[in-house]
């Protein structure tokens, strides 16, 4: 982290404009805090990408709020939805720039630009897009991006793709939890049961229908997991039932159905649900 880092503020020294690219999904979880710092005197657009798995309200919401910091974009790296809209941001940011580079001579000067976010945000999947060329390998999991290489994009734009950079420690158990439930931090090194836990705490207060639609739950149904005293343990065992996720005796298979809810809601089989507001 510490090696990138460094070599991202020495890369800072070539670059016209950053892209800070966001999960619209929990827009301040992944924001690395060490970026921010580092790009502060850099022309920047934000990105908030996945927008296809959070809230379209919340979402709007998140746009007007950073885009009183920075131009906000939204884009879907996926379906290649609003990618086509950076390379025009770009230009209009560097619109007076490049009419002072051709007062002086210099005509059809390169832009360069670096893509800057945490693992596991897309920012593979984007720089795949908006180049119309497959040269990155794209993974759902954090760490594949392993070295920066510049990748033309067009428009005598240049884009430097860098390793996304987790930071060192996470002051809030808030962060820590929602880049665990998108999967930022590495499934290997959690206790899968217990983050599948806390989201389900977390998305029976804010997406309840989403659950119940996803699992075909009733209201009778999870009415009585409500009335018992550990209600979302035994929410998740009713999940289990209705997934097949049960082991010889009839007992749940705890890992089983929390793979199951993770799974669900990362590839949007829940439906659009944003963890954070504005």
């Amino acid at each position: 982290m510490q090696k990138t880092r460094r070599q991202i503020a020495e890369d800072m020294k070539l670059i016209d404009v950053v892209i800070e690219l966001l999960d619209s999904r929990i827009p301040i979880s992944s924001r690395n805090p060490d970026i921010q710092q580092i790009t502060k005197n850099k022309r920047k657009i934000i990105l908030l990408n996945k927008v296809d798995l959070a809230d379209e309200w919340v979402t709007k919401k998140w746009q007007e709020k950073l885009s009183e910091e920075a131009p906000c974009l939204l884009t879907d790296s996926n379906s290649g939805k609003g990618v086509d809209k950076v390379s025009k941001k770009i230009d209009e940011l560097m619109k007076e720039e490049k009419e002072r580079q051709i007062f002086r001579g210099r005509i059809n000067k390169t832009i360069r630009v670096m893509i800057l976010g945490i693992p596991n945000v897309g920012k593979s999947s984007f720089i795949n897009r908006i180049s119309k060329k497959k040269s990155l390998e794209v993974a759902n999991r954090p760490g594949v991006t392993r070295q920066k290489q510049w990748i033309r994009i067009g428009n005598n734009q240049e884009l430097l793709d860098t390793p996304g950079v987790l930071w060192p420690k996470f002051e809030s158990e808030e962060v820590s939890l929602n880049l665990a439930f998108t999967g930022t931090i590495k499934d290997d090194i959690l206790e899968l049961t217990e983050i599948a836990f806390e989201l389900l705490k977390k998305l029976m207060k804010e997406y309840p229908k989403n659950i119940m639609e996803r699992y075909k739950i009733s209201k009778e149904e999870l009415e009585e997991t409500k009335n018992s005293v550990n209600s979302i343990y035994e929410l998740m065992k009713l999940i289990a039932k209705k997934r097949g996720a049960i082991v010889s005796g009839g007992r749940t298979d705890d890992e089983k159905v929390s793979r199951i809810i993770l799974d669900d809601f990362r590839s949007g089989k829940m439906g659009r649900i944003s963890l954070e507001r504005p």
